[in-house]
């Protein structure tokens, strides 16, 4: 039997394109949770100096030191995110997912650049992000330099299955064959596991069962006969 290609790749991120609504909400919720990770990390060493030496250590914004810092830890919060797991904690919680711009998973690769270029995007009052409106693959500047689209992750998820489903009625009843007039096609009601025979009284299988392994035979062979 052949094997079925694998087409998990091709399908799992084909959601609907993110607006600009919900990226600037996820950014929002990243520059939140970000700086309040920065801040309590900044705490925690000013504490460890604090006990080591007796002396207090006072954290400011305005301390260079301090915004290098926070510039770097910004740069690692946002890529490590995006080349990791393709998201940061932000797109998470709004279900969105940076993906390539055929759909297709982002390399580590990607997600870093994507990362050191999206300060670009802030530049001349903002007008790197424009194309999230004007464009249909609502792709930002750092998207067009690091090759990047960001989607909606759930209905990624609801094109996978739809595709899966749609892969395995065809399989179940081969090719050529039209699909039955009741069936209300895949993924609307629960997917190829409503489809799937049920099991005579006594645990004789249905007689579909029979038929579809019937269909399984090669060209030019009946079915076996029992040995005697």
């Amino acid at each position: 039997m052949t094997s079925p290609p694998d087409i998990t790749g091709s399908v799992s991120d084909q959601g609907h394109y993110a607006g600009s609504v919900s990226r600037f909400l996820a950014y929002a919720v990243d520059l939140a949770a970000s700086t309040v990770v920065f801040t309590l990390a900044l705490a925690g060493v000013g504490f460890v100096i604090q006990v080591i030496t007796g002396h207090r250590v006072t954290w400011t914004r305005s301390d260079p030191l301090v915004a290098a810092l926070f510039v770097v830890w910004e740069f690692f919060y946002f890529g490590y995110s995006w080349a990791v797991a393709s998201r940061s904690f932000g797109m998470y919680v709004l279900g969105l997912r940076v993906v390539r711009a055929d759909g297709t998973e982002i390399t580590p690769r990607q997600g870093v650049l994507r990362a050191l270029v999206f300060p670009l995007s802030f530049l001349l009052l903002g007008l790197g992000f424009t194309g999230i409106l004007l464009q249909h693959e609502r792709r930002a500047l750092h998207d067009l330099i690091a090759g990047t689209t960001v989607v909606y992750a759930w209905d990624a998820r609801a094109a996978r299955l739809r595709f899966l489903a749609r892969e395995a009625e065809i399989g179940a009843r081969g090719p050529g064959r039209p699909a039955p007039a009741s069936d209300p096609g895949p993924g609307i009601t629960g997917g190829p596991a409503d489809d799937l025979p049920s099991e005579a009284p006594g645990g004789a299988a249905l007689d579909g069962q029979a038929q579809l392994a019937g269909d399984a035979q090669p060209p030019g062979r009946g079915p076996e006969q029992p040995t005697r």
